[in-house]
């Protein structure tokens, strides 16, 4: 079942991280409403997503995401780990927009 639970989890970022626009992400403190739970990590070949951050929600590119302060405004939530163990997704956030690509 917890497998099953990330394996959905990773193919909706990689389904919002594909649209026509950038995803709008919401940054929750509560693991229990997040839809992934998120490691950031320092090294690009650790992760499954590296992802770019856009103040603009037009960009349209896989694996750019939109920081949004609403969360009726979000097509995901997720929660910040501190662990790697229990992360659904590992990104790292590149300061490059050709970098940008999620991959499972």
């Amino acid at each position: 079942m917890i497998r099953l639970t990330r394996l959905c989890t990773l193919l909706f970022l990689g389904a919002i991280s594909t649209q026509a626009i950038a995803a709008p992400i919401y940054i929750t403190n509560y693991p229990s409403e997040a839809n992934a739970k998120v490691f950031v990590t320092k090294y690009k070949s650790e992760a499954n997503c590296i992802v770019y951050e856009t103040p603009y929600q037009s960009e349209n590119d896989p694996g750019v995401w939109f920081f949004t302060k609403y969360k009726s405004d979000a097509r995901a939530r997720i929660y910040y780990t501190q662990y790697k163990s229990e992360a659904d997704l590992v990104v790292y956030f590149t300061k490059y927009k050709s970098e940008a690509r999620c991959r499972y």
